[in-house]
């Protein structure tokens, strides 16, 4: 960043700092007209967002916040009736004496409905509302109703109901949400079928930082578990006083704030995992109360789970890289892989608020989360290019944190003026630091290999190895019936000729810190419009190190063997591949015991054994860069009430990003075959604006049914390792390679059309459906092209804003009671929501000199999604069968080739059980059960499911606990 666009960022950042200090300040002085202010709260469910608060026979409206809070303008003095509407709740008058100033009238309190016009009606009614998921969704449902934005709600009760333990599971079952699964739990969300990176995960309405490992903006959700978070917003159309920087939408993840009285609620409960078999455990804890009449609320809340897991693999790579094109659909290798390891989520949530008075609150909020990711790999290859066997340990501690703070206030200056403003500082972190023996932290692996002396049988016509419907002469079988087919039976796997043959650490630390303020300016011009005005300033440091590998190689004909080293038992768990058919066992090894392999990389142990530092220091200086971007977002909207039944709300945002990255490049010298690789160092500067104009429009047919639209545009940062600095070359592949930034990407850009109508039961229910339309520009995508350097070939990899896109789709769902059933099937409910997706990118490809496109939809978007769930409630049981669907979707595109080399992940089918009984008012039995279906995941290539590049089994797990509710 040059000096003087860093001096005009540092006015900006004075400049709202400055902001937020006056009306901080200003705000303890002021006095005010006839103000209400409360909180409503139910008599039994705590604090009741997105209520309707009106005064009688007056033209005057309000709604509750998330924390049940509002205010109101009263256009008199004297004696005024307060009214208070919620689904599922009776309205209820409030009769208040106004005086002059703010009336602060503290906690109202509104009770569940349960009167009718007959007996008959009332009774169905009367079970309905006791049931406590109908009174969860209420809230949700409220607050989806009355939000500007387009928007699905969860709140906490509701994730509880299932068995979802992380962030990420928790949103899956929303309408128009798709999860990535990593062995077995989704750590990844992304919102109307576009690539991860392009939905933004927010906390408490801050775009979280990112360690991903591979540079990109999307954040692994599956540090957080699902019990700190109070309440999740999918928005589907943003308004502009959000975060722009989300074309699929933005997912906001609440945590639990100071509750509106005393509680103290404790869950413990302990599971069993059916691939592992080993057993899981998790707890949590929730303690709130408020003080000093009420004025400061206190919430600490935490959570572990322990679980032990496992999962096997089978992959196939493929010889793409060949010149003769009939060729590179042969295997390569096959390997066959198990995992098995523990995974601990531990989550510590607290907040403070403090109301000064009527007019001033205060808040304080902080949180740590720690995700320990332990899992030893077990890798046998047959390595059909080499002829040899290959066996791989390593063990994986990976390590992922997020933790921060944040402190805010909330202001009413007049009557009419009101004021928020909050400053953050959260930091992510992604990294290994095993292994104890070496200087250089990371992934340690050891390679075993063992020479394979008598060759393959079924090999094709052309020597190569296929499955056989790619065979030029129809022979290699398919891969669930897989054999190696070594000519000699005897000729297996041998820790007596396993030798080692290479050790490598692959070093992975990156962290990301935001630093952030920002401050919101509300004024109501009167009864019937608002206008709001706004700032941001986000300051992101970011370090990151990826691709940096330590390689050791033994220079000496004497080679330790596995049988040399101290091993232990191979872990248990299920059959080894019980899933395919076959034997797999002899591809079983005792692996080296975890202090064997660490002492593997000991510099004593390297140099006793003759192992030379083989790696690629050009290739690892350029892995490496650390970075600045700073981001001044500004945004001005009005909310017009133009009738009793039709709002409008419009404006627009703008954001302008300085983005520095520093890092090293690697650029070729000299001739061929005299070529050398020179480093030097490189900067990357990127500066770039978006202006963003965004219209809203409602319009309510009934209090219950109502119809939106919205146009927004909303854009994408490019990911920081798109634009690394970084630029290395590998002279070991065929051709030789070359991988580089690109300082010039531009941001990627939407234009977003989406309309959606709702209809919400009187019995707390909703039926909705409609149609979105995206238009895309500048999507990037990795470009390769060959390159001719001092008479040397290279094949360049570089990440470039390529053809635009277009997305669309419908979506719809229902959320049912069946009341109108007599007598025990009135307690059975279903939910269903069903997305369609379409999407069309053309990707440019040279073929015989000549410029082609590809058509392809855009990389993770499934066609088609959907979510069942059937349920049965009654005063006291819940039970609760639910199945997730995502249709098959493009992973990787391989631009060079073509779409007969596309990778592919198959559809995927889960099915998930959760049931509760209370044993009273306070205690809760329940169990829960992941993946019934025992679903797989699956890749591919091209156009043959049976061209298997991955497929993953990691059983089904459950687990059995109580929660109590202490007060």
């Amino acid at each position: 960043m040059n000096s003087s666009n860093f001096t005009n960022f540092s006015k900006q950042k004075r400049r709202v700092i400055q902001i937020s200090a006056f009306f901080f300040l200003a705000s303890f002085g002021t006095v005010q007209a006839q103000t209400i202010r409360g909180t409503v709260v139910g008599k039994s469910n705590g604090s009741l967002p997105g209520a309707n608060i009106s005064i009688v026979d007056a033209d005057v409206k309000s709604v509750s916040s998330i924390d049940g809070d509002f205010n109101i303008l009263s256009p008199k003095l004297g004696e005024v009736n307060l009214k208070v509407e919620y689904i599922g709740y009776e309205t209820k008058l409030f009769p208040i004496t106004i005086k002059e100033g703010t009336n602060d009238i503290g906690y109202i309190t509104i009770e569940p409905e349960n009167k009718a016009e007959n007996d008959k009606i009332s009774n169905i009614q009367e079970v309905t509302i006791k049931r406590s998921n109908a009174l969860t969704q209420a809230k949700a449902y409220e607050i989806k109703k009355n939000n500007n934005a387009i928007m699905e709600v969860i709140a906490a009760d509701a994730i509880g109901k299932l068995p979802d333990r992380n962030a990420a599971e928790a949103v899956q079952r929303v309408q128009g949400v798709a999860v990535a699964r990593y062995h077995g739990e989704a750590d990844q969300a992304t919102v109307r079928g576009t690539p991860f990176a392009w939905t933004s995960a927010l906390l408490n309405g801050n775009r979280l930082p990112s360690a991903n490992v591979l540079g990109n903006r999307s954040f692994v959700l599956d540090v957080v578990p699902s019990e700190l978070i109070q309440y999740v917003q999918v928005a589907k159309a943003i308004t502009p006083d959000m975060d722009a920087d989300a074309i699929g939408g933005s997912i906001n993840f609440i945590t639990r704030t100071a509750p509106a009285k005393k509680t103290l609620s404790v869950s413990g409960a302990g599971g069993y995992n059916t691939f592992s078999r080993n057993a899981t455990y998790n707890g949590s804890v929730v303690y709130g109360d408020r003080f000093f009449k009420n004025k400061l609320g206190v919430l600490l809340s935490g959570a572990i789970w322990d679980r032990q897991w496992g999962a096997d693999s089978f992959d196939a790579t493929y010889n793409t890289g060949l010149a003769n094109a009939a060729q590179r659909k042969s295997i390569n290798t096959v390997m066959m892989k198990r995992y098995m390891g523990t995974r601990r989520t531990i989550g510590l949530n607290g907040g403070l608020e403090y109301k000064l008075n009527a007019d001033n609150k205060i808040y304080f909020r902080g949180m740590f989360n720690k995700f320990d990711d332990i899992r030893p790999v077990y890798e046998s290859y047959v390595d059909y290019t080499n002829s040899r066997y290959q066996y791989n340990f390593r063990y994986s501690h990976y390590q992922t944190e997020l933790y921060g703070l944040e402190l805010g206030g909330e202001h009413s200056i007049t009557s009419k003026l009101h004021a928020d403003w909050a400053v953050s500082d959260y930091t992510a972190k992604y990294f290994l630091d095993t292994p104890p023996t070496n200087s250089i932290k990371g992934l340690p692996i050891a390679t075993f290999r063992q020479k394979i002396l008598g060759g393959f049988n079924n090999l094709s016509s052309d020597g190569k190895r296929y499955w056989g419907f790619d065979s030029p002469n129809g022979v290699g079988g398919e891969y669930e019936d897989y054999s190696s087919d070594v000519k000699d039976p005897n000729e297996v796997m041998n820790p007596n000729k396993l030798l080692l043959s290479q050790l490598v650490i692959a070093k992975l630390d990156n962290n990301e810190r935001d630093r952030i303020a920002r401050v919101n300016l509300k004024y109501d011009v009167t009864s019937g419009i608002s206008l709001k005005i706004g700032a941001k300033y986000r300051h992101k440091e970011r370090e990151s190190t990826y691709g940096y590998n330590a390689v050791y190689a033994p220079t000496t004909a004497n080679l330790l063997n596995l049988s040399q080293l101290s091993t232990t038992d191979p872990p248990k768990g299920t059959d080894f591949l019980g899933a395919m058919n076959g034997n797999f066992n002899p591809y079983v090894m005792n692996p080296p015991t975890k202090d064997q392999l660490f002492q593997l990389f000991s510099p004593e142990f390297l140099q006793q054994n003759a192992f030379k530092d083989f790696s690629n220091a050009a290739s690892n200086a350029t892995s490496v860069y650390t970075g600045e971007e700073s981001v001044f977002a500004a945004y001005a909207m009005a909310e017009i009430k133009a009738t009793e039944k039709f709002r409008i709300v419009g404006g627009f945002r703008n954001e302008s990003t300085r983005l520095t990255l520093n890092g090293t490049k690697s650029t070729v010298s000299g001739t061929a075959p005299n070529t050398t690789s020179v480093l030097s160092p490189s900067v990357v500067e990127s500066n770039y604006n978006a202006f963003l104009p965004m219209l809203h429009l409602r319009y309510n047919f009934t209090p219950q049914a109502n119809v939106r639209f919205a146009y927004t545009k909303s854009f994408i940062r490019p990911n920081f390792g798109d634009m690394s600095p970084g630029s290395s070359i590998d002279n070991t592949a065929s051709p030789n390679r070359i991988t580089r930034g690109n300082p010039d990407l531009r941001p990627t850009f939407s234009q977003n059309f989406d309309l959606m109508g709702e209809y919400y039961f009187s019995n707390i229910g909703i039926v909705s459906g409609g149609a979105f339309y995206k238009k895309i520009s500048d999507i990037v995508f990795s470009d390769t092209s060959m390159l001719n350097i001092g008479g040397t070939d290279y094949m360049v990899t570089q990440s470039k804003n390529l053809q635009d896109s277009r997305l669309y789709g419908f979506e719809a769902g229902i959320n049912k009671r069946f009341d109108f059933l007599p007598d025990f099937w009135n307690g059975f409910g279903v939910e269903f929501n069903y997305t369609f997706i379409n999407s069309k990118v053309d990707v440019p490809r040279m073929v015989a000199g000549m410029q082609q496109f590809d058509e392809t939809s855009l990389p993770n978007q499934a066609k088609n999604l959907f979510n069942a769930i059937l349920y049965y409630e009654n005063s006291r049981l819940m039970v609760r069968l639910a199945g997730n669907f995502r249709g098959k979707s493009v992973e990787s595109i391989n631009q060079n080739l073509g779409p007969d080399y596309y990778i592919w992940s198959d559809k995927n089918f889960t099915v998930d059980f959760s049931a509760s009984y209370d044993i009273s008012k306070k205690v809760k039995l329940f169990i829960e059960l992941n993946n019934l279906s025992n679903e797989s995941l699956r890749q591919y290539m091209g156009d043959n499911k049976k061209r298997i590049t991955s497929q993953e089994w990691y059983g089904s797990r459950g687990q059995m606990g109580v929660r109590w509710q202490i007060f």
